[in-house]
């Protein structure tokens, strides 16, 4: 699993250099697959339950599973990529969303917290600690930020398969949940929003959107739990 999760940080951090106002979503696709296909690895995500790309590109007021097309981002844009990779049947997963330009001081502010809320939640992923101690860290630091946590979508485990037991919701009671142990393996991804929690998916039957419009972001790391505390498998050093 190091191996492919370090593909799929490499290649979050190659998009990462090309985003700017102008390039499409269809564009990062291609650097995506391509870079995939380099590395002799496969793109998790595509054909993955009929899902048509490699990379879920989730502009703005879309939360999560948003499809690449050819409308250029433009200055101010904020975009959640989101990318896993299958590699010697063993997958890897993360997501970073990304300020487009310059973006407003309150944008910026949704993309902080919502990265460190991800940390806070990494945190917690200890042995003997309870699943629900991460849950619960990521939505306490995000609603004291005045931001709301998504519950219609969740976190999960990860290993041969790109989607585990268990289930790993942004939100919950401390010392609830399945106990964790070494050798568990957690996509944890904190789904943010600006303003109310509710989303809707659209017509395509993917792309998540805010119901009320307002701006969310997006942050994933896959993260194994080890003796000597949470292991960030998807971090570039």
């Amino acid at each position: 699993m190091r191996v492919s999760c370090r593909m799929v940080a490499e290649i979050l951090l190659l998009l990462k250099e090309r985003v700017q106002p102008g390039i499409t979503t269809s564009e990062l696709e291609s650097i995506a697959s391509a870079e995939a296909t380099k590395r002799k690895a496969k793109a998790a995500f595509k054909g993955y339950c009929n899902y048509p790309s490699a990379l879920c590109c989730s502009p703005n007021n879309q939360v999560v599973h948003g499809i690449p097309n050819a409308l250029p981002l433009r200055d101010g844009d904020i975009v959640s990529l989101d990318f896993g990779i299958l590699y010697d049947d063993f997958y890897g997963d993360a997501a970073v969303t990304l300020p487009v330009g310059v973006v407003t001081p309150s944008l910026k502010s949704l993309l902080d917290a919502t990265e460190m809320s991800l940390y806070a939640g990494i945190e917690k992923a200890v042995p003997g600690g309870r699943l629900f101690d991460v849950s619960y860290a990521i939505q306490n630091f995000v609603e004291k930020c005045g931001y709301s946590v998504v519950k219609d979508f969740v976190g999960h485990g990860i290993g041969r398969s790109l989607h585990e037991d268990p289930q790993i919701p942004n939100f919950g009671c401390a010392g609830k949940g399945v106990k964790l142990k070494p050798g568990m393996v957690l996509a944890i991804e904190p789904m943010i929003n600006e303003k109310s929690h509710e989303v809707l998916v659209l017509e395509d039957g993917w792309t998540v959107v805010t119901k009320d419009g307002g701006m969310s972001a997006h942050f994933e790391h896959t993260v194994a739990i080890t003796d000597k505390g949470p292991d960030i498998l998807t971090r570039v050093d």
